[in-house]
C-alpha cells in the first residue's frame, strides 16, 4: 500500500517545481523530502524524479500519480474536517501562508493567540508571495492564506475557493528628512512628478500601482532603485535615494532620515483569508479566520510610522 505522506512529498513538488519549494512548504528539509521521494520510488519501482540542469523534473509516471495523490489528499481533507467538526474544537495541523508583511505585522500575535487558547491545534506558518499564495490554497498545498490585492489587481478567485475579508492596509508616502513634502499637510498625486522612485520589482502590484497611478497624472516615473522587501525599499529612501509609497503593515518606526506624510488619495490593500471551500466547516480554519480578523483592529490602530501628522480628511480620502 502507498505511504500517503510519500505521496504528499510528491504533490508538493509537483506544486513547487522543486525539492527545496516542497520542503518549504512541508516544514521539511530538502533532504527528508528527497528521502520520502525515494522511498516512494523503491515502492512503486518506477522513477518519479529526473536530473534536469541544476534541478529536477516530474517524469510522466510521476505527474500522472501526483494527481492521484492531489485526489487522495482531498478525500483525507474531507475526512480530517469531519472528524474535527464532530470534536467541535480545533485540532490537528493547520498550514498558513501569508505574506510578509502580513507575516511580520499580523500573523505573531495572531499564532500566539491560537496556540494559548488551543493547544491541540498545530498552526505551521510559511512566508509566501501574495500571488502565489491563492493558488496553494486551491491546489490543496496549504490550508489557509493571508493574501492581498489594490484597486488596480483584484484577488483571483478560483473555483473551490472561499474568501473574507480581514481588513484594508493604508500606504504612506515615505521621503527622506528635510524634503520639501514633510512641511505640507498632504501630498496629491498630481504634485509626484519629477521625484525619483524606489520601488518593488516590475510584475509586483506594488510597481504596477506606482506606474499606472502616475502615467494617469501624467507623469513617467523615474524609477532609481528596485527592492523586494519594504524595509530595504525604506532605508534607501533613509539614505536620500528616493521616495517611495509603502503599506503600514509590517512596516513598523521608520529609521532617522526617513518620514511618512500622507498622499491624497492614497492606495489601500485589501487583506483576505483565503481557504478551500471543502474545509470551511473545519473548526480550524473558522477559529483562524476569526481571530484574524479579531486582531486585525488592533494592528491597523497602531501608531502610525515615524509619527505620521494626523490630517484631518486624509485617512478619509484614502479610503475612497
Amino acid at each position: 500500500m502507498l505511504d500517503l505522506s510519500r505521496l504528499r512529498a510528491l504533490h508538493a513538488v509537483s506544486v513547487h517545481g522543486s525539492v527545496a519549494g516542497a520542503a518549504a512548504a512541508l516544514g521539511y528539509t530538502p533532504s527528508a523530502v528527497s528521502q520520502q521521494i525515494a522511498k516512494l520510488e523503491r515502492e512503486t519501482r518506477t522513477t518519479l524524479l529526473e536530473r534536469r540542469g541544476r534541478g529536477v523534473a516530474l517524469t510522466e509516471e510521476a505527474r500522472h500519480l501526483a494527481d492521484t495523490a492531489r485526489e487522495l489528499l482531498t478525500i483525507v481533507e474531507r475526512a480530517e474536517t469531519t472528524l474535527e467538526e464532530r470534536r467541535g474544537r480545533p485540532s490537528g495541523l493547520l498550514t498558513v501562508a501569508a505574506f510578509a508583511s502580513a507575516a511580520r505585522g499580523l500573523l505573531p500575535g495572531v499564532l500566539a493567540d491560537l496556540a494559548r487558547r488551543h493547544p491541540a491545534l498545530d498552526v505551521r506558518m510559511t512566508e509566501v508571495d501574495p500571488h502565489l499564495s491563492v493558488d496553494l490554497v486551491a491546489r490543496g498545498v496549504t490550508d489557509l492564506a493571508v493574501a492581498h490585492d489594490w484597486d488596480i489587481s483584484p484577488l483571483p478567485a478560483p473555483e473551490g475557493v472561499e474568501h473574507v475579508v480581514i481588513g484594508y492596509d493604508h500606504c504612506d508616502l515615505v521621503v527622506p528628512a528635510g524634503h520639501p513634502f514633510t512641511s505640507r499637510g498632504v501630498v496629491r498625486r498630481a504634485d509626484l512628478g519629477g521625484l525619483r522612485w524606489v520601488c518593488q520589482p516590475p510584475g509586483r502590484v506594488c510597481h504596477d500601482w506606482l506606474v499606472r497611478t502616475l502615467r494617469t497624472a501624467g507623469f513617467e516615473p523615474e524609477i532609481a532603485h528596485v527592492a523586494e522587501e519594504n524595509h530595504t525599499i525604506v532605508a534607501l529612501v533613509a539614505a536620500g535615494l528616493g521616495v517611495a509609497v509603502v503599506p503600514r503593515l509590517g512596516t513598523g518606526a521608520l529609521p532617522p532620515g526617513a518620514v511618512a506624510v500622507p498622499l491624497e488619495p492614497g492606495p489601500v490593500r485589501r487583506l483576505y483569508a483565503l481557504w478551500r471551500t471543502g474545509a470551511a466547516r473545519r473548526p480550524a480554519i473558522t477559529e483562524a479566520v476569526r481571530t484574524l480578523r479579531e486582531h486585525w483592529p488592533a494592528v491597523a490602530a497602531a501608531p502610525l510610522p515615524g509619527d505620521l501628522p494626523s490630517v484631518p480628511g486624509a485617512l478619509d480620502a484614502a479610503r475612497q
